[in-house]
């Protein structure tokens, strides 16, 4: 009875059990969007001050200063803070990261424990959030957002907890909610811009033959094939912008599968058939057969070729070549290398048509860029392709180039990251496929 009562009297449990309750009223305050952070970061703060050792006269812990927490923490309360679906931080007073939970390394880095906060996130926002609260054991909550590889968006709430002296740091993701958003705003801004002039040829198309050419045969008939064509258009544009927002929505979701990329390449091709055999277009691909797959989803990245396998074929030559060639590169280049170790599959679509300036190639892959849009859009060009593209290798962690000069075609250069490879290779053997 007694240990229990030292134990209920503690000064961490007194804090640790004000600061649940305050917590309760900040995520009352805060809304549904405050409320499951507000209150996790007060279980760990209770959970802390009941099972780290008390404090010594200056808040330190008691025993050498570089054990760390993880060490400390009995098995259940690791597993707690270990299953939490958010990112969890514990800093001491020195501003030592003494344990970063599963989720919370994957967005600090695997190594972030012994290290000080400042090398291991670096935002002013959430340090200056981290120092103040450690100053003055008041509370924060702070948004900010990390812009590469892939943009996320996080609010970060900052709790202390008394006996021993920790600075808890908690993250909810508010990536799907900000996507959502801006997606929305795109959407309708896009949406109202581009699909004015069909609209607009439609309706005069109606009005016309409602008038004056309501008996003319010829007329009627060559006004019904306009307006099919600009009714297709915006079909094309709508399901453009519907496939683009999608992609966009689950960028910052890294797929999980493994796909054959060789497969993929020929199924587009094949796809693309019809087109290409009405232009006089050959398809070449060249791919060894011990390729390893690569991580993805099937159908994004059959999109992704089929654009680029469509756009070779639409700005090329008529009679010209397309060539596909895929290989694996070892060693991919630092930019990349820091978003996937390892080896990539490298797939290159190369046409011999008319290319692009090189001041247009950095603009390519902006919605609705064109270079030439009376013919893009006499092709059936939305001017989305290449951004449907970027973002969906951007989701696949990987890299897109663009190389082209006026009079010798156009290379788009796709990296992916590859599977784990098996556990025996064979020397490749290129085997060339001609469509």
């Amino acid at each position: 009875m007694q240990s229990r009562l030292r134990l209920y009297l503690r000064p961490g449990f007194l804090f640790a059990a004000a600061g649940t309750a305050a917590s309760a009223v900040l995520a009352l305050s805060l809304g549904s969007n405050g409320a499951w952070f507000a209150l996790a970061a007060a279980a760990a703060a209770l959970i802390v001050a009941l099972y780290l050792p008390e404090p010594d006269g200056q808040g330190s812990l008691v025993g050498s200063r570089a054990t760390l927490a993880l060490d400390l923490l009995p098995g259940f309360a690791r597993e707690v803070f270990e299953g939490l679906p958010d990112p969890l931080m514990l800093v001491d007073g020195a501003g030592r990261v003494l344990f970063a939970n599963k989720a919370m390394r994957a967005v600090a880095g695997t190594d972030a424990e012994r290290k000080h906060v400042s090398s291991v996130l670096r935002t002013p926002a959430v340090l200056q959030a981290i120092a103040r609260t450690a100053a003055t054991g008041e509370s924060s909550s702070v948004e900010f957002a990390f812009h590469v590889p892939v943009e996320r968006h996080y609010q970060a709430y900052v709790t202390r907890t008394e006996g021993p002296r920790l600075t808890a740091l908690l993250l909810h993701d508010l990536t799907s909610l900000k996507r959502a958003e801006q997606a929305r705003a795109d959407f309708i801004a896009n949406a109202s811009h581009e699909l004015r002039t069909p609209l607009a040829a439609v309706s005069g198309f109606i009005d016309t033959l409602r008038g004056h050419a309501r008996d003319d045969v010829s007329a009627r008939g060559r006004f019904l094939d306009i307006m099919s064509v600009e009714a297709q258009r915006m079909r094309r544009l709508i399901d453009d912008l519907l496939s683009l927002t999608r992609i966009e929505l689950n960028e910052h979701v890294p797929p999980a599968g493994e796909v054959d990329l060789g497969a993929v390449m020929r199924d587009a091709a094949a796809t693309l058939g019809p087109l290409a055999e009405a232009d006089e277009v050959s398809i070449e691909i060249s791919a060894p057969p011990s390729l390893p797959t690569v991580i993805g989803e099937r159908d994004e990245l059959i999109q992704v070729f089929q654009n680029l396998i469509h756009n070779a074929i639409k700005y090329g030559k008529p009679g010209g070549h397309v060539w596909i060639a895929l290989s694996l590169e070892p060693n991919p280049p630092p930019t990349y290398g820091r978003r996937s170790p390892g080896a990539v599959v490298k797939a290159v679509v190369r046409d011999d048509g008319e290319g692009i300036p090189r001041e247009a190639v950095p603009r390519l892959t902006e919605r609705f860029y064109r270079v030439d849009v009376k013919r893009s859009r006499e092709r059936g060009g939305t001017g989305l392709g290449l951004a449907i593209v970027k973002h969906i290798v951007n989701r696949h962690q990987g890299k897109m180039y663009i190389d082209s000069q006026l009079g010798e075609g156009s290379t788009i250069t796709v990296l992916l990251p590859a599977a784990p490879a098996p556990a025996e290779e064979t020397a490749p053997v290129v085997v060339t496929e001609v469509i």
